[in-house]
């Protein structure tokens, strides 16, 4: 047999691949997966139960920096910075319904004047 013909790692030469770049993601599918034995309180884990957490974790992530980058380039800003994300989740109806009660440290509020205290218009 020629060296690295031999048994073992199914003809890959021996290169170990990572379970995240099997399923294509960028987050740790392996982290999430022990993540969800140690804190999951199950003895219990499918493998695929860490891919569905990290691929939900990735498209989360993705939608949000999506939607503050478009806030920051709104903002003429090269960077982006908690105000855009506070901006980008409160104005999404679906991400201000997941993130309803969190804080975003230094994001402020939404610019808003209630319609009350507007200056009445005089009308001749």
């Amino acid at each position: 047999m020629a060296p690295g013909k031999g048994k073992g790692k199914g003809g890959r030469g021996g290169k170990s691949v990572s379970s995240s770049a099997k399923a294509g993601l960028q987050f740790p599918v392996a982290r999430f997966t022990r993540y969800l034995r140690r804190d999951g309180g199950t003895k219990r884990v499918s493998p695929g139960a860490g891919v569905y957490a990290a691929a939900v974790a990735e498209y989360l992530c993705a939608e949000i920096l999506e939607l503050a980058g478009n806030a920051a380039r709104d903002n003429k800003k090269a960077r982006i910075n908690p105000r855009h994300v506070t901006l980008a989740v409160k104005n999404d109806e679906e991400l201000n319904n997941l993130l309803g009660g969190v804080t975003i440290a230094g994001g402020g509020v939404l610019p808003n004047i209630h319609a009350v205290l507007l200056p009445k218009k005089s009308t001749k």
